[in-house]
């Protein structure tokens, strides 16, 4: 497909931030496990945490294609700073357009949007992952609002986070029917952050363990009807994939360049080893792979902006960036011998960042089942 010019100019404005402002930096955010508010308040400048969003609260307006060029170039500088911005735009800043009443957008979506709240979806627990109908925190009625407990588990920005969309079970014996979604200030007593964990990668962006210990909220933080939280998380799945998709590609295409640059110059039998075929070859089945991924996802999101199914598709474009990228990577790896091995280039530690893409927001497995039962 044919970008619109506007789209190319956004896509330009985000790369040069990126190439400026997160790849420098990035070696030493991962060494020192360092969250770049530095780098999220550019971002915020730039429109990146409401992309979607309308302007009536403080978004930008636009469609899930330019998201997901957003998010590739963010990603290209910095895999875990492009987490955190996949997630407050889509599940969280999704979730509240779909199903927030007017005053919760008015209070919760337009500051995400303008980028003065990072946002936090709270779904995973520690014995639940893929199957989200098991969940067990659960939330009971009061006379004022609703008291939260559990323990939600690998949640993204849950400690750097301002605003949490929380799934939490309502009513045990209804099943999927008994859960219910709700907003929650991660500044709320009861929300806390357990533990942050020891991750291989993306250590720009935290991952915790939550514990909700009688974490009250007012009535008015349930979003949506009572009854209706597993359809909620479910609804925000098909943007949430298009994203990683599309933070796959950002990392593969980085490692890609490096990769290239590095073939170009390093002599070898008195020629660059890019003129070797066994190099040559490789890397050109990864530039291949890397657009074939690309042309899925915008495929996916183009649907998705038509407002047509794309289920499938989505988990399509997941499924093959995902695991095209730490192919990519390792490719990568590989055409710099030792030194892709070590971390005087940066191979190494964007194959650390992208392992997880194959993980987050529905395994490669769930990913399989969704295609199979849609053929």
């Amino acid at each position: 497909m044919l970008l619109t010019q506007d789209q190319e100019m956004i896509r330009d404005a985000v790369r040069a931030f990126a190439q400026d402002e997160l790849w420098p930096h990035a070696p030493q955010w991962d060494r020192d496990r360092h969250f770049p508010h530095e780098a999220h308040k550019g971002l915020a400048a730039l429109g990146a945490y409401g992309i979607c969003v309308p302007e009536e609260y403080g978004g930008a307006n636009l469609d899930y294609v330019t998201l997901a060029l957003v998010l590739e170039e963010i990603a290209a500088g910095d895999g875990g700073t492009s987490t955190a911005i996949s997630v407050t735009n889509c599940p969280v800043n999704a979730i509240l357009m779909r199903y927030g009443n007017e005053a919760q957008k008015k209070k919760w979506l337009t500051p995400l949007a303008q980028g003065d709240m990072l946002g936090v979806f709270c779904l995973t627990e520690p014995h639940v992952g893929s199957d989200a109908s098991a969940l067990k925190t659960s939330a009971v009625k009061t006379g004022d609002g609703w008291v939260i407990n559990g323990v939600k588990q690998f949640i993204t920005s849950g400690k750097n986070g301002q605003l949490a969309v929380v799934i939490a079970v309502t009513d045990k014996g209804a099943g999927k029917k008994g859960m219910s979604a709700f907003v929650v200030p991660t500044d709320t007593p009861g929300y806390v952050v357990a533990r942050l964990e020891e991750k291989i990668g993306q250590h720009s962006s935290d991952t915790a363990q939550i514990n909700f210990d009688n974490c009250r909220i007012p009535a008015e933080n349930l979003i949506g009807e009572e009854g209706e939280g597993y359809k909620i998380a479910l609804s925000s799945l098909e943007g949430g994939r298009i994203g990683i998709a599309a933070q796959s590609v950002g990392m593969a295409r980085s490692a890609l360049d490096v990769a290239i640059a590095y073939a170009k110059d390093r002599v070898s039998f008195g020629t660059a080893i890019i003129n070797h075929q066994a190099v040559g070859f490789r890397l050109a089945e990864c530039a291949t792979q890397l657009e074939a991924a690309r042309q899925l996802i915008w495929h996916a999101a183009t649907l998705r902006d038509a407002g047509k199914p794309c289920l499938k598709e989505a988990a399509m474009a997941k499924l093959f960036a995902s695991e095209m990228a730490e192919k990519v990577c390792s490719a990568a790896i590989q055409t710099l011998g030792g030194y892709g091995y070590v971390n005087d280039f940066p191979v190494e530690r964007i194959w650390r960042d992208v392992r997880v893409c194959q993980i987050y927001e529905g395994t490669s497995d769930v990913q399989k089942i969704i295609i199979h039962r849609a053929l």
